[in-house]
């Protein structure tokens, strides 16, 4: 069974963007499995292996590779393809690469967004756009509660700034060309810190458990005791999905605004715990030591507060944080011994979580 809104997106014509990383790749699969014609537009891979390469999201989809500060590229594509929904993914997400090469992360993040959003404009035709963003969009003040969608944005490293400043892109396109009179629908959301199997990115707590893991080796630790919104890649993609579900229904202007799409209060656990359960699923010994040295600076204290997407999209949390660890551990060890099964894996993942939003009544007047 399929919740009653993801059935909105067959026959839909839908563009991903930044479709060859891991959110845009699971995003893919899981649009193709309701029925609609993907077209994506992204960098090639940008990790190997890749989850892109190894479950094959190419395969049935209207490939392109391309950068979204091409706006003449990225312009004809979407001119071609004429998308009924857009979810723009695309973007450099490292905190700690931004710190290396920041002009790169400004123009991607800031720039890139300003021309996906110029190229729906000049279509001058129905389309529903889902911006994703992230939680350190807002300006961090280390506070024990959690972000509101109206609280400031802002950012003290790079790629904090470069989200905040998407947000300020998205909010002034939103005004000055796409308000209640224009055929274009435009939402932003934000979601915590996504786990899931297929990332291979560099620096990210998972990744370099796995990499570890699977060398028999010791994960080193740069901050073990800074919190994290962590959910399953699944949750918020979820979320993305209802709220351009939202967006494609007759009352879509009332949702044409920022939304935070963050795991439950009790899921917000410090780097030392998601490492721990993750060692302990894994086996073999796997453990985990403090590295030595100096990093870039990174938020300690970070979460979101999800009441408005609760209240208005009825969405919420499905997967706490024992099934999440469980589901991307087993997600990984497929990888290891049965590369050739990780498509099924992945659809069989996306099945279960759809069970589990029927089952917390996703999207439904009514979430227990």
């Amino acid at each position: 069974m399929t919740p009653d809104f993801l059935r909105d997106f067959r026959g839909k014509r839908v563009l991903v963007t930044g479709h060859t990383g891991f959110k845009g790749s699971w995003l893919t699969l899981w649009l193709e499995r309701l029925g609609a014609e993907v077209a994506g537009f992204s960098l090639a891979p940008p990790t190997d292996p890749a989850m892109f390469d190894l479950c094959g999201v190419a395969d049935g989809i209207d490939h392109h590779i391309g950068d979204i500060r091409d706006a003449a590229n990225l312009g004809e594509v979407v001119r071609r393809f004429r998308p009924d929904v857009v979810f723009h993914l695309a973007a450099q997400p490292i905190v700690r690469l931004s710190y290396d090469d920041p002009i790169e992360t400004v123009t991607t993040n800031i720039v890139g967004t300003a021309n996906v959003l110029e190229a729906v404009r000049a279509l001058d035709a129905p389309c529903v756009v889902v911006v994703v963003t992230s939680d350190k969009c807002y300006e961090n003040r280390e506070w024990i509660w959690g972000y509101r969608e109206d609280d400031p944005m802002g950012g003290h490293d790079p790629y904090s700034m470069s989200k905040g400043a998407t947000e300020l892109v998205v909010t002034s396109w939103r005004r000055s060309f796409f308000g209640a009179n224009s055929p274009v629908k435009l939402a932003s959301a934000r979601a915590g810190n996504v786990i899931g199997g297929g990332d291979w990115a560099k620096d990210r707590i998972i990744p370099d458990c796995v990499r570890a893991f699977s060398a028999g080796q010791k994960v080193e630790l740069r901050n073990p005791g800074a919190t994290r919104p962590w959910q399953h890649v699944l949750e918020p993609l979820g979320g993305y999905l209802l709220l351009g579900a939202r967006l494609l229904s007759d009352q879509a202007d009332v949702y044409c605004e920022g939304w935070n799409f963050g795991p439950a209060t009790d899921d917000v656990q410090p780097v030392g715990t998601i490492v721990r359960l993750m060692a302990e699923r894994w086996g073999d010994g796997a453990t985990s030591s403090m590295s030595k040295g100096s990093h870039p600076k990174e938020a300690a204290l970070l979460s979101l507060n999800c009441d408005k997407a609760i209240g208005r999209l009825h969405w919420k949390p499905c997967w706490h944080l024992d099934m999440l660890v469980e589901q991307t551990v087993d997600w990984y060890k497929d990888w290891r011994d049965n590369q050739a099964g990780l498509r099924a894996k992945t659809l069989a993942q996306i099945e279960m979580f759809e069970q589990a939003m029927i089952d917390r009544r996703i999207g439904r007047n009514s979430v227990d």
